[in-house]
């Protein structure tokens, strides 16, 4: 059995409103193609909700209402019982839009076709170090539930790359590494022990930074944000041992950041995933990585199925 806990699709609303690829209106061609490669359960979301990925003018994701994601989510949750063998939804939701947004978050969770969380490394060019979150991972520890940190449509730094290949392929990555970085040095891990974060595509370059991440903390702070004092926390645990607490999926062409992320992070923290829709051909390829791990039978079961039935809770048929 396999479980990809790191797919897309989008209802018909979206594709009218905003580009995009074919791929992530078409369930039943995703379905048959993750039969197809041995994949018998995905989990779906958005990480822009009913927004737009690709750049487009006017268009602000942060802005969408209560009311408008709770539409979005219906449509997400009637696609999903049209495969209630073969998909899960994750919920999206702006983590520092206010208790409003959030309340509405855990409405949605009362529907069984969702399981989990995505959400954005970075929203509008901040990371989630700022006290703002607080009240979104406050909700995920109490709630128990696995949150994917998801490279928003616009990470940081996107504004200053004219090639959008290097955004999608590049500058997301880089998004997730300091995000999660940026959680760590935040101390949001450390105030809440349950929290069960996924960082996707291996976690990045995370798993070549435990060392210079515990150099910066043991760094004095020297400067802040333009036109005011740094925020800083004090954490009575290393960068590198909180990173362990870090689950990370396989959403990467690179067998060598795999093997890196399951040396660092642990076969026990590292999912099976494709982001695969909108990635055309990764599907077959992403399998094949992982069974060529050089790791025993037991820990490519853990990836392949086991640890993200346990994190996710998931009651999972035999086979599609």
């Amino acid at each position: 059995m396999i479980i990809d806990v790191h797919g897309h699709l989008s209802p018909p609303s979206s594709a009218r409103r905003f580009p995009m690829p074919p791929s992530l209106t078409d369930p039943e061609a995703m379905v048959a193609e993750k039969a197809a490669n041995g994949i018998d359960l995905t989990l779906i979301g958005s990480p822009v909700g009913g927004g737009a990925m690709l750049r487009v003018p006017g268009v602000d994701n942060y802005a969408q209402t209560r009311d408008q994601l709770r539409a979005f989510h219906d449509e997400l949750a009637e696609m999903i019982s049209r495969f209630p063998n073969a998909l899960r939804g994750l919920v999206y939701v702006d983590p520092l839009g206010g208790d409003d947004l959030l309340e509405g978050a855990a409405e949605t969770l009362a529907d069984d076709a969702f399981v989990g969380l995505i959400v954005n490394s970075s929203v509008a060019g901040r990371y989630l170090d700022t006290p703002q979150a607080d009240s979104f991972f406050a909700l995920a520890a109490e709630r128990d539930l696995p949150v994917l940190v998801h490279p928003p449509a616009e990470p940081v730094g996107s504004q200053a790359t004219a090639d959008f290949r290097l955004v999608e392929h590049l500058v997301r990555v880089n998004d997730v590494t300091a995000g999660i970085a940026a959680v760590i040095f935040g101390g949001w891990l450390e105030k809440y022990p349950t929290l069960k974060l996924i960082a996707p595509g291996a976690g990045g370059a995370l798993s070549l930074l435990a060392e210079k991440l515990d150099l910066a903390a043991r760094t004095p702070v020297r400067g802040g944000p333009p036109g005011g004092a740094p925020r800083t926390v004090s954490l009575t645990e290393p960068p590198s041992r909180q990173l362990r607490r870090i689950y990370v999926d396989t959403a990467t062409p690179s067998a060598l950041a795999v093997r890196s992320a399951v040396e660092l992070f642990g076969a026990d923290h590292v999912l099976f995933g494709t982001d695969s829709p909108p990635l055309p051909n990764v599907v077959g390829p992403i399998v094949r990585l992982v069974e060529e791990l050089p790791v025993g039978d037991e820990a490519r079961q853990q990836i392949f199925c086991d640890n993200a039935q346990g994190l996710f809770r998931l009651g999972v048929p035999a086979r599609v």
